[in-house]
């Protein structure tokens, strides 16, 4: 009887982990891909009406979506000739008042950042696309936005890096 039993739950546990091996948690679906590029982010948000150049923004957005395809995907980052390219500009970094105080001043700011992406898929037919993301941190407008600009562009590129992600990999 033990042994039966011992059995069964062997026999489960087998089947169990077998089939978690055919879901990813994260969403990805690189198909045959088996790397990834992502070509340098340039910074043209001064090009906007009203945005502004922040020094090493494109850089940071860069890696930031760099990492995040390499914690969620098995993918190997490559310089050229990726299976996966994602290329694009930095098009917004504006900082507006957003809700105001019964002496109408600002109550708080809001910091958008909006990038234009371009994706290219070598290895799955009609998957490409351009798209712009944006996303915003909002912040009290007595706070200068240099105290909180570490914080705020963590949760926007957070944020931006994910939408990204899901339109080029997640299969919904």
């Amino acid at each position: 009887m033990t042994r039966i039993l011992n059995l069964t739950i062997l026999l489960m546990v087998v089947f169990t982990l077998q089939g978690c091996g055919v879901y990813n948690f994260t969403g990805g679906n690189v198909g045959t891909a088996t790397t990834f590029q992502v070509n340098y982010f340039q910074n043209y948000a001064a090009q906007s009406p009203g945005s502004t150049i922040e020094p090493n923004l494109d850089r940071d957005f860069t890696l930031a979506l760099q990492d995040l395809i390499l914690n969620q995907t098995s993918l190997d980052l490559t310089t050229a000739g990726g299976d996966l390219i994602y290329e694009g500009e930095i098009i917004e970094y504006r900082v507006a008042p957003m809700t105001a105080t019964s002496n109408q001043t600002a109550a708080q700011n809001r910091l958008t950042i909006g990038v234009k992406v371009r994706f290219f898929n070598k290895t799955k037919e009609d998957s490409d696309f351009e798209k712009n993301f944006s996303f915003f941190y909002d912040y009290d407008a007595n706070t200068l936005l240099d105290s909180v600009k570490g914080e705020a562009h963590e949760v926007i590129f957070e944020r931006i890096t994910q939408d990204i992600f899901n339109a080029s990999l997640a299969d919904w």
